[in-house]
């Protein structure tokens, strides 16, 4: 019997109703922020675990579990010299990109103090750059982001794959963004558009490709 027929039966709402169905399978506390994590591409339990303050090891072991069972994840074990496992989204677990984005934006008006207890790391300001960015479906490339909490990639127009990256870009990026987290939330709570941040110089674009020159309103 393999590891995930050895499984207890996951709890459901047992509701004939999408809604429902749904939050059987993301409604468990952690469960999305995993997913937010994941859509930056595979990692390792140890980095998921230190990009996730507040969850335990056995709680986010049963989540993946859970997710795995569910169709969301994979795990697979990385070729020499890695030789380690990673977790990974399947394309039913990417789907949930734009419901991630969409929460987000929804959440945003209660982000408009930082407490003293909050974590934050560079790449949570991802997902809402984003679809800041991608609102007109023209933005296509790759985008490499500096806050001064650190740095992130973003594969704007992207089909398929990661939808960011942490860290810097593996290779050379179209463009170069310098910008402020209060910036960042200000394109989330749509009080601000990125063009009329380009021209108050609350964010900087460099590069000269189409998509720099797009992001900059040449």
């Amino acid at each position: 019997m393999s590891r995930l027929r050895r499984m207890p039966p996951r709890r459901s709402y047992d509701q004939y109703c999408s809604a429902a169905r749904a939050l059987d399978a993301v409604g468990d506390r952690w469960t999305l922020l995993i997913v937010r994590e994941l859509l930056g591409g595979p990692r390792r339990y140890t980095d998921l675990h230190a990009d996730l303050p507040g969850v335990s090891t056995d709680v986010l072991a049963s989540r993946l579990k859970d997710m795995e069972r569910d169709g969301l994840t994979t795990r697979r074990r990385l070729p020499p010299p890695g030789a380690v496992y990673v977790y990974e989204l399947t394309g039913r677990g990417r789907e949930l990109l734009p419901v991630l984005q969409a929460l987000g934006s929804w959440g945003a008006p209660a982000l408009a103090e930082r407490r003293a207890t909050d974590a934050v790391r560079a790449h949570w300001f991802a997902l809402p750059l984003l679809r800041s960015l991608e609102g007109d479906g023209l933005a296509v490339g790759v985008l490499e982001i500096r806050l001064e909490e650190g740095q992130f990639h973003l594969h704007l127009g992207a089909a398929d794959g990661p939808a960011y990256g942490d860290g810097p870009a593996p290779e050379e990026p179209d463009a170069r963004l310098v910008i402020d987290a209060e910036t960042c939330m200000a394109l989330r709570r749509e009080t601000l558009t990125f063009h009329q941040a380009v021209r108050e110089g609350r964010a900087e674009v460099t590069g000269e490709s189409t998509l720099a020159k797009l992001l900059r309103g040449d």
